[in-house]
C-alpha cells in the first residue's frame, strides 16, 4: 500500500472535525486500532479512536496549527507545525486527463508537474476529461449568485467539501472551462481553509 496522509487543523490545541478525516482514513485502508467500527459507521460521534490517538504537543496548545498524519495500514508519523495560509488570487487551467490522485497520497510528483505550469498564476484548476476538478491543493466551490457549486467530479473527495455537501451548504454539478463565465469567482476549502475565511478568486487563465 502507498503512504498516505491526512491533514487535520487544530485551533488553540483542538482538533476540527476527526470524525471526517477518520472516516475517510478507514475509507483509505487504515486499520484502527480497536476501533470497533467499520468504515462509515458511527463515526463522527465524540471520542472517536482519533481523537484519543491525537496528543497536541505543548508548544502547539495556541493559535492555527497544520497536523499531518503519515499512515498506511497503521500510523507511521504524526507532525505539527504552525500554519502560514497563503494568498491565491488567481488560477491557471491545466489539463491533465491521465492524472489518478482518488487517494491522499504523499507522493505528489504529479499534482507537482502541473503546479510547475501555473506560469504567472498563483494556482491551477485541473482539468480532467474535460471537466474541472479541483486545485493542486484544494478542492472547489464556484458562486453563480445565489448557489455554491462544487464540481460533481474532484480528483480527491476532501473532507470539508464532503461535510459542506452533507450540510447542503454546497451543490454537486458538472463544470467545464466553458461554464466559467457563468460564475462570480470560486473558492479553495480544504481542511485548512474554510469557505467563510476564503476570498473569492475571480482571475481565471485558460
Amino acid at each position: 500500500m502507498c503512504r498516505l496522509f491526512e491533514t487535520i487543523c487544530i485551533e488553540n490545541g483542538q482538533p476540527l472535525h476527526l470524525g471526517w478525516h477518520e472516516e475517510r482514513m478507514l475509507k483509505s485502508g487504515f486499520r484502527m486500532q480497536d476501533a470497533g467500527c467499520e468504515p462509515g459507521a458511527g463515526l463522527r460521534v465524540p471520542g472517536t479512536r482519533l481523537e484519543l490517538m491525537l496528543r497536541v504537543p505543548e508548544n502547539m496548545q495556541k493559535g492555527t496549527v497544520r497536523c499531518n498524519i503519515i499512515y498506511e495500514k497503521d500510523i507511521i508519523e504524526v507532525t505539527f507545525r504552525h500554519y502560514v495560509k497563503y494568498p491565491v488570487r488567481s488560477l491557471k487551467l491545466v489539463n491533465a486527463d491521465t492524472i489518478d490522485y482518488h487517494l491522499k497520497y504523499c507522493d505528489r510528483k504529479a499534482l507537482e508537474a502541473l503546479v510547475a505550469m501555473r506560469e504567472e498564476c498563483d494556482e491551477i484548476i485541473i482539468v480532467k476529461d474535460g471537466l474541472i476538478t479541483d486545485s493542486s491543493i484544494s478542492n472547489l466551490i464556484f458562486y453563480d449568485g445565489s448557489r455554491w457549486y462544487t464540481p460533481a467530479n474532484p480528483l480527491l473527495e476532501g473532507t470539508c467539501r464532503s461535510r459542506l455537501l452533507a450540510e447542503g451548504k454546497v451543490l454537486k454539478r458538472e463544470i467545464r472551462p466553458g461554464d466559467l463565465d457563468q460564475y462570480q469567482g470560486c473558492k479553495l476549502i480544504n481542511a485548512m481553509r474554510e469557505p467563510d475565511e476564503e476570498e473569492v478568486i475571480r482571475v481565471f487563465h485558460r
